[in-house]
Order: structure tokens, then sequence, then C-alpha cells
């Protein structure tokens, strides 16, 4: 029983850990994201163990493979996406010949799942997140 709890605190204390590495505005930033996005738990899981295939993620198919909230055009979907590349959730996975139109998880994409993982859906985005999260793309987007 006693090994059973300093496993728990040793998990605990690595998870502590990894969110100190990310400044608190970086996480808050890149879940205020992932909040406003229209994507389920389920494909950010999928996406934590290998890589997910666009044309999958969007739409009706991506409504089908339960990745959707409901379902949104090719181009919607990719420029959400690609949002959460910009804020360091996900990365474009790459193979011998270049960049492919699958995303992957990156670490901090690891940790906030693990936040989410036993829920099917992210918790519903204020007002003010919606606000925040259009704010910091029209931010980020006058440099690019």
């Amino acid at each position: 029983m006693s090994t059973e709890i300093e496993n728990q605190k040793t998990n605990q204390d690595f998870a502590e850990k990894d969110f100190a590495e990310y400044e608190p505005h970086i996480l808050q930033r890149a879940e205020i994201a992932l909040r406003c996005a229209s994507f389920t738990v389920k494909l950010f899981a999928d996406m934590a163990t290998q890589g997910v295939n666009l044309r999958a993620i969007a739409g009706d198919e991506g409504f089908k493979n339960q990745y959707l909230t409901r379902p949104i055009n090719l181009i919607i979907t990719e420029n959400s996406l690609l949002w959460l590349i910009q804020v360091g959730i996900l990365r474009r996975e790459v193979d011998g010949q270049g960049i492919t139109d699958s995303f992957r998880l990156t670490p901090m994409g690891h940790l906030l799942l693990n936040k989410w993982r036993s829920q099917s859906k992210f918790s519903a985005a204020s007002l003010s997140d919606r606000f925040q999260n259009f704010w910091a793309q029209i931010q980020i987007s006058r440099f690019l």
C-alpha cells in the first residue's frame, strides 16, 4: 500500500516538474486554444500515439471519427490545427520526403492531454476565453 502511495506522489512530482518547464501564461494560452477549438479529447488521445491525417479530422469524416464536436470544412480545420501548432500543442509529422498532412502532440500537448484524458470533451470556453484566443491569433499573425 505504501508503495502505491509513493508511486502516486512520484508521478505527481513528475507532472508538477513538467508543468514547471513552461511559463504559466504559455500554458494558459494553450489551454484556452484547446477549449476554443472544435476538437474532442479523443483526437488528441489518438495523436498521442500516432499521427492523424488532416482528412481523417476534417468534415463529416472527422465528426464520424469523433474528432470534432461538429462537422467543419477542411480549410477551417487546418487553420485550427495550425493555430495549435503556433501555441505549442501540436506538430506536423515528417517523413522521408518532408512534411505530411498528419499531426501529432508535442510534449506540452501530452501534458495538457493528461488533464482531460478521462473526459470526452474539453470544458466549454467562456466568452472571455474566446476573445483572448481571437486576440492572440491576431497578435501573432501580425508578425508572420
